[in-house]
């Protein structure tokens, strides 16, 4: 089953439309519940890392963290972009929401071209669940509501999060094509990649972890 997720508010700083189409991405979302068990083929809480084979500027030397992903479509979130001089705490002292830790204030992540009003928190599974929230890992999930915002700033904040702007998006086939074009390297994620490193060192940081250097990459495969 697969449905769109609520907004969590309007961005002020929207850059661009919700076009997606170059490289075949498109604007589908799934709420299909996955581990990401690439036995059966389906890549949810998997890192996609991007190749020099990938000729979307917007997604150069990116890595995605893929939120869902069945036969129908898939969906992520760019993990090392952000949008320059928007921080976590700025975005919600703007939608009237003041309160927010200073040891969770951060950039803003650019989560892709898609949708770039709707806003995605990505969180500890166990701090918040609404009809809005996907389950990605045992351990993460996604939240498109807005009263997560409302919890963060008023009530115990959690652990760690990510904020992000927009999404990217495939529809049925398109992530499959990619990968045989060579555009992504597929690894295992690792949560403090997303919250714990700098976004200027996630892009080498996740090639490492499959034991690949930069200049190496001319010669891979897309499929690690």
């Amino acid at each position: 089953m697969s449905r769109s997720p609520d907004p969590v508010f309007k961005n002020p700083r929207k850059e661009g439309g919700h076009d997606s189409s170059n490289n075949g991405q498109s604007d589908g979302q799934s709420d299909s519940k996955s581990d990401g068990n690439t036995d059966t083929g389906f890549l949810a809480n998997k890192f996609l890392i991007a190749t020099p084979a990938m000729r979307d500027p917007r997604f150069l030397r990116s890595v995605i963290y893929l939120c869902a992903h069945d036969n129908e479509e898939a969906m992520g979130l760019i993990i090392n972009q952000s949008y320059q001089g928007l921080s976590l705490a700025g975005l919600l002292d703007g939608l009237d929401l003041p309160g927010l830790p200073s040891a969770l204030d951060g950039p803003v992540i650019k989560g892709g071209p898609v949708e770039q009003e709707r806003g995605f928190v990505l969180h500890p599974k166990d701090y918040y669940d609404s009809p809005t929230t996907l389950d990605i890992s045992s351990s993460l999930s996604l939240t498109t509501s807005r009263d997560i915002l409302i919890q963060i700033t008023t009530k115990k904040p959690p652990a760690f999060l990510r904020m992000a702007l927009g999404y990217a998006g495939w529809g049925a086939g398109q992530l499959e094509e990619e990968l045989m074009q060579n555009a992504w390297l597929v690894a295992d994620s690792n949560d403090a990649l997303i919250f714990d490193t700098p976004l200027d060192l996630i892009w080498n940081k996740a090639l490492e972890s499959l034991g690949v250097k930069a200049e190496m990459l001319s010669s891979l495969g897309g499929h690690a």
